[in-house]
């Protein structure tokens, strides 16, 4: 088979105005940006206002391990998938990170034939989205230190400044560092770091925001600080607010770029799945429930913090409510859970994986039924999407089809990697066949529940933990929230998405277990406070062996190594 790179290549791609019109979207409402991708005018929101509702399907997984379940890539095959059963469907997925590009997991654009082309413009830079977000953030890190350097009349304190600078690169040597050396003109010595760009909540805030004005507001509220008497100092006080907007204001608007096979993809946003919400954002949704018969959406990670976090966070943001839920399963996702086996990034699978045992598959089925429990538990109907791989038995998937009985939940073999649409059509009729049953959507919890409460009820439904753990510490911040008003905003658990617990190394569906809850943090111009669960990095390191290593530019001028 072709690599990514090549197929993505050799795909003929439909002109975007076509890709547009088959959406509804007027030539009067795109902004190219070259021959690969355009903006979409925040106006079209309005314009598709009136036209029929597509169905909303949101993707998510099991645990995966840390080499992913492939739900860009079934993101992609499903929408593909709904136009071979006479059907428009229209996906909606994150901006990828270059991060994780440069590192070990690789690009976002889905693979084989069910990707987004061209990747290389996907995977780098795009239009821009990502160095806006990262301008507009260091911009306000900048100001910070600079109302400190000119006498500080808002009294921040200067060992409460929460607010660090970010860079969309891997690099571990900036997660703490010193700012401020020199002389007097230089800035007050202060230890600060850096967050990847994903992790910003500038990215957080613009995925949720409804448009321009209220990106504004969002962005207003951000709490960077707090003074001596632990009143909070937002960017709105330091007149940051507007300058970022005016950064923000063409990132804004969702891009416009197609598959393999011309299908529409809304690319917009690119939150961090651990600490934040891992959904693409709310605009680019408001533009594409009016743009085809089916919406399809990834929510980062398994059912237990994307998922839920796409429930509880980003459709209370939207006011849109999902038709169908889809878990992607993949045998070797499975057979980790069995707990047999060791799976690092970066490194092969072990080769006793890959050999035919569809015992392992089944013992590692704990997880499946905890995640298809999590789907229900928010009255949405489950549809398990088993991404094949070759080196799958079909025993394995008929193990799988055992457990999908036995829940009674729709299940379909999805080819979609090497066979493209094609091979996803049998789950794109199963998710059709979903989406017609009744809608019982809810949220997991009310907004009025206490803060300790909504963590609490997250650890026991989604994670089945016993209980809660509290440091202190995180008492009290709590408390502090409480009585600064933030109390009704939902919580945004950051934890680890390699395990239902907070250990990464535990796998199934562990019980007897508590959730530590170590700090709290606040961001209240995206709208959700987060817990921090366990030792989470929001500046990744590089490995022994980066995918850097082998992208390059050939003879002719072309990328290659990309994956």
């Amino acid at each position: 088979m072709p690599s990514d790179l090549a197929i993505s290549r050799a795909a003929v791609r439909r002109p975007l105005e076509d890709v547009a019109a088959s959406m509804g979207i007027g030539p009067h409402l795109l902004e190219p940006y070259g021959r690969v991708a355009a903006k979409i005018s925040l106006d079209a929101i309005d314009e598709l206002r009136d036209r029929p509702k597509a169905k909303y399907v949101v993707v998510s997984a099991i645990t995966p391990t840390p080499l992913g379940s492939g739900k860009t890539t079934t993101s992609v095959g499903l929408g593909q998938g709904f136009g071979h059963i006479g059907k428009l469907g229209v996906v909606a997925i994150r901006q990828p990170s270059m991060g994780p590009t440069f590192g070990i997991k690789g690009g976002a654009a889905g693979g084989g034939y069910a990707q987004v082309v061209p990747m290389e413009a996907l995977n780098l830079h795009l239009t821009g989205d990502m160095h806006a977000v990262t301008a507009a953030h260091n911009l306000l890190a900048a100001m910070i230190g600079n109302h400190i350097h000119k006498g500080n009349k808002l009294g921040l304190n200067s060992q409460q400044i929460s607010w660090r600078r970010v860079l969309d690169v891997n690099d571990r040597e900036l997660r703490n560092i010193v700012t401020g050396l020199g002389g007097p003109d230089d800035g007050s010595p202060r230890q600060t770091g850096f967050d990847i760009t994903a992790a910003s909540e500038v990215m957080a805030l613009m995925s949720l925001c409804s448009g321009l004005k209220d990106l504004r507001a969002r962005l207003g509220r951000i709490v960077v600080g707090y003074d001596a008497s632990g009143e909070p100092i937002t960017a709105e006080q330091l007149k940051a607010a507007g300058a970022m907007t005016v950064i923000l204001k063409d990132a804004i608007k969702p891009n416009l770029m197609q598959t393999v096979e011309g299908t529409p993809v809304l690319v917009h946003c690119g939150p961090f799945g651990n600490i934040a919400t891992g959904n693409s954002s709310v605009v680019a949704d408001q533009i594409g429930i009016h743009a085809g018969d089916y919406l399809v959406t990834e929510a980062g990670f398994g059912a237990d913090i994307g998922a839920e976090k796409f429930f509880n966070i980003k459709c209370r943001a939207s006011g849109l409510t999902p038709d169908a839920a889809v878990l992607v399963a993949t045998v070797r996702d499975l057979k980790t859970h069995s707990t047999k086996y060791r799976v690092v990034a970066g490194r092969p699978l072990p080769p006793e994986m890959l050999a035919e045992n569809p015992g392992d598959v089944l013992q590692g089925a704990s997880n499946l039924r905890r995640q298809i429990a999590n789907i229900r538990r928010h009255g949405v109907v489950p549809v398990i999407a088993v991404n094949a791989f070759p080196t799958d038995f079909d025993s394995e998937h008929r193990a799988i089809m055992e457990v999908a009985e036995e829940e009674g939940v729709r299940l379909a073999i999805s080819h979609h990697f090497t066979e493209g649409g094609k091979g996803a059509a049998e789950l794109a009729e199963a998710v059709a066949e979903a989406c017609e049953e009744p809608s019982n959507f809810h949220h997991l919890y009310p907004n009025e529940l206490s803060l300790i409460d909504k963590i609490d009820t997250i650890a026991h439904e989604m994670y089945g933990a016993d209980g809660l753990d509290i440091s202190p510490l995180a008492l009290k911040q709590l408390e502090k929230y409480e009585k600064a008003g933030y109390g009704n905003l939902p919580v945004c658990i950051a934890k680890t998405h390699l395990s239902l617990s907070a250990d990464p190394a535990i796998k199934g569906a562990p019980t007897g277990w508590r959730l530590p809850v170590r700090e709290v943090r606040a961001s209240i111009g995206a709208g959700f406070i987060y817990p921090i669960c366990g030792d989470m990095r929001t500046m990744p390191g590089l490995s022994s062996a980066p995918a850097a290593e082998i992208i390059d530019i050939d003879d002719s001028g072309e990328i290659v190594g990309l994956s």
